[in-house]
Formats: structure tokens, sequence, C-alpha cells
């Protein structure tokens, strides 16, 4: 009898934390649950945008767009680029658009990455970079940021790189935290990727979600780096269309030429009425980007009040649309029982920080909440994050 083996790297991660709670929720709330675990809206997407796919999918735009993306949604690209952060980027030679920013992540690794080679990713981080570079045989060097204000040493962050470096992963606005890295952050993190001859890995998803005065600065832009960072992005959070999947990579022509035969064999191409409608998305006015920035702050500045009255210590998010809280008040055994009673007892769903750690005990007295919600959605949340205190019995010496 033969025994059916799989291999060593895929027994060496775990699935998707974030996607079983999003599983959990639908499977004890299936009516009334409310999701705050994944990071995707719950209102529709401009109608601008989803006008502009129909319109695609009338007009027969149904076959394989050329692999590395449509012309006129690389034409966009370079456009917004220019807009947004003042670089001129070549369409033809430095923009490879993927199947949403992770496939943007892993055709990068896996094109640029050699086994042995060392990440430096900072921790808390989205689960995603821990497994993309197992799978590209790379070796992750964790860094943490430190709470409250998700700070930086850079003795640590020196202390990281060595002669095995090849690349940093930099998340900025990050998810889980929302911090968002200052330009004297980012300069420091250049410097060192120039002594060490490594790329940053910059994944700017979240780049128009920054609140409280704070601004996005791609690294890309900074002295010596044009040439050694691989910007990733995608229209997944800015535009309210994770399910699309469509990303994009800019990078030199040189690490272009290396991430677009990595993605031709991965997925070939995006889906090419969605790229269509993402030309028209690169246009979008800058009174659209002010919207949406104003419109998620007043999302967080309602959610943080409810967190705290529940009981919970938010850690206020300078940008993306999450929130991390300390659960240290509730005396549970971990974060995982604590989101698993939160679903069962209270119907709604959170994200264990421990999943966002190297060593799950980092984070076993943190969870992240999602609010890229309706408000009305949020008010729910909030009516049932009234009886927290409550079913899971806070201690009545910790109430204010």
């Amino acid at each position: 009898m033969t025994t059916t083996q799989v291999s060593a790297r895929s027994e060496s991660f775990t699935e998707s934390v974030i996607r079983e709670m999003t599983r959990l929720i639908a499977l004890y709330h299936p009516d009334d649950g409310i999701n705050l675990a994944q990071g995707f809206p719950d209102f529709a997407a401009p109608q601008e945008l989803k006008d502009a796919a129909c319109a695609a999918i009338q007009d027969d735009v149904n076959q394989y767009a050329i692999t590395w993306g449509a012309k006129n949604f690389r034409d966009g690209i370079a456009a917004k680029t220019r807009r947004f952060q003042g670089m001129e980027i070549d369409p033809e030679r430095e923009i490879t658009v993927c199947c949403g920013a992770t496939e943007a992540m892993i055709s990068a690794m896996l094109a640029l990455l050699n086994p042995g080679d060392e990440v430096v990713i900072f921790e808390p981080f989205y689960e995603n970079y821990g497994p993309d570079c197992i799978l590209s045989g790379a070796t992750p060097r964790f860094v943490p940021l430190h709470a409250p204000d998700w700070s930086v040493d850079r003795d640590e962050l020196a202390s990281a790189f060595t002669s095995k470096t090849r690349a940093i992963v930099l998340n900025t606005p990050n998810n889980p935290t929302g911090k968002v890295f200052t330009r004297e952050e980012l300069t420091f993190i250049a410097s060192l990727c120039m002594e060490w001859n490594a790329i940053a890995l910059a994944d700017e998803i979240y780049e128009h979600m920054v609140f409280d005065g704070e601004q996005h600065v791609s690294i890309a832009t900074l002295d010596g780096m044009r040439e050694r960072t691989v910007t990733i992005n995608g229209l997944s959070k800015t535009y309210s269309v994770t399910g699309w999947r469509v990303g994009y990579a800019i990078a030199s022509p040189v690490l272009t030429s290396a991430i677009r035969k990595v993605h031709d064999f991965l997925t070939v191409g995006a889906a090419a009425p969605l790229q269509a409608a993402g030309a028209v998305a690169m246009s979008f006015p800058e009174s659209y980007y002010t919207r949406l920035e104003a419109s998620y702050r007043e999302r967080r500045d309602f959610i943080i009040p409810v967190l705290e009255a529940s009981g919970l210590r938010p850690f206020v998010p300078r940008g993306a649309y999450y929130v991390m809280c300390d659960i240290a008040d509730f005396e549970m055994s971990s974060d995982v029982e604590f989101a698993r009673r939160l679903v069962e007892e209270i119907g709604i769903a959170c994200v264990p920080g421990s999943s966002f750690y190297s060593v799950a005990a980092r984070g076993d007295q943190q969870v992240r909440f999602a609010f890229p919600k309706r408000l009305e959605t949020l008010e729910r949340a909030a009516a049932k994050l009234m009886g927290l205190r409550d079913a899971m019995r806070l201690p009545a010496q910790v109430l204010p």
C-alpha cells in the first residue's frame, strides 16, 4: 500500500487564519453574524468602475490580455503613479499586472530570491509574507514593531541585515497595525538596502488610506531606491473590489523582466475585462481619493470608542482599515480562545493576533478588527459588542 505524500514546504505553514475566521462566522451565525475579520468592504464599488467592467464584457473583451497587462491599464497605472508619486514609469518595461497584489508579491519573491537568501519582515505582519518566503526557498528574519505606536528600533533593524539579506518586505500603510512609516524611517531602511545590496518589496495597497495628517511616502521615490524597489499595489482596497483580483508590480526593467516570466507561468494574466475597468479607475479625480480617506477616517473614529467601551484596548491606526486591540483585561488563555468565543457568543469575527507573529506567544493577547464596512454594519457590531464584558466575564476591577 502506497502512502500519498505532500511536500515539506506545504507542511511548514498553515491555512489562512483570516479566512478561517470568515468560515467560522458563516457557520455559527449564517444570518446575523458580522465579519470584522477579513478586510473586504460590504458596500458597493464605484458605479463608474462597475459600468466600465460591464461595458468591457459587452464589447467582447473576453480573450487574453497581454500577459503582463493590457496596454490601456498599464498606461493608466503609469499616469496615476506620476500624479501621486511624481515617478516616471515606463509602462512597456516596468509594470506587471497580476492576479491581485498577493500574486504580485509571490511573483516578485520567486523571481528575485534564491534558496538560502534572507528576507527581513516587520512583525506583526500580513500572514502571507511568511509562507511566500517559504515557497520561494528564502528564510524570513523578523523585526518587531513596538506597540503602542508600532515604532522601529533602528539597532534591531540594522542587526537583521547580513550578507545573506536579499530583500525587505515593507507594508505601508501597514496591515495589521495601521502604522504609516515616516520619511525618516524609510530613509533609514533605504540606507540599509543600499549598504547590503537588498531589494525593497513595498506593499502599498493601502496608500490612499492615511489619517491624522500622516503622509504616504513610497520608498521607491527616495534617493538610490528607484532601481532596487518593487512597488506592489492593486485595485482591491482603493476601489472596493477585493474579489476582482487585479494587482500590479512596478519595478526597474531588469527586475520586471524576471517578475514577468514568473507571473506568466503562474497565472498567464489577470482578467481582461477587469483590466479595462481598471484603466478607467486610474483616471478617477482627486476628489475620489479625498472622499475615500474621509469615509475610512469616519469609520475608524466610530469603531475606536466602541472597542474601548467594550473593554478592549485598541491601538489607534494611522492608516489602512484595521485596528489591533489588546485583550489582556479579559484574562483569556489565548487570543484564539477570545476570537472563537467572540464568534460563538457575540456573533462577531475578528482575527487572533498570534497569526500575525512568527512566535504565537508574541500576539496571544491581541486581536485584529477590520472596519471597511457600512456604518450601519458597524452600528450593528457596536450593539453586539456592548454585551462583550458580560459574555466574556471581564473582571470587575478593570472596569472604568
